[in-house]
């Protein structure tokens, strides 16, 4: 089974950049479809980027293309560029791995998004790495 390790979180202020890494062990990280989850306090957990089997990659509605998930087999690992952070992006930020995700939308009055799995179809998780945003 896998095992994943997210680091890269810190304090920016408004307008700021971090990038996060979910470093795998224990299986190739390519087996598994990541997701990038995240939880403000008090919050549920919400989807924001993934990462599928097939080379899938899509995103969180919200992100407004703020944010790039990209993976780096030789070094087993996912990393989330988060460009332009907002307050709001406060969170605990967690990588998670399951089975192939496939692709699913949502649509509604013509407009058609994305939506990312619910985390409770993710067997393996990180701990979570802390990413807080100051205005």
């Amino acid at each position: 089974q896998v095992q994943l390790a997210e680091s890269g979180g810190g304090s920016v202020q408004d307008g700021g950049s971090l990038r996060l890494s979910c470093a795998a062990s224990g299986a190739p990280v390519s087996d598994y479809c990541i997701v990038w989850f995240r939880q403000a306090p008090g919050a549920e957990r919400e989807g924001v980027a993934l990462f599928d089997t097939d080379g899938y990659t899509t995103y969180a509605n919200f992100l407004e293309g703020r944010f790039t998930i990209s993976k780096d087999n030789a070094r087993n690992t996912l990393h989330l560029q988060m460009n332009s952070l907002k307050p709001e992006d406060t969170a605990l930020y967690y990588c998670a791995a399951g089975g192939p995700c496939g692709k699913k939308t949502h649509c509604s009055g013509g407009v058609c998004y994305p939506v990312l799995p619910d985390p409770s179809q993710f067997t393996y998780w990180g701990q979570g790495t802390q990413v807080t945003v100051s205005s």
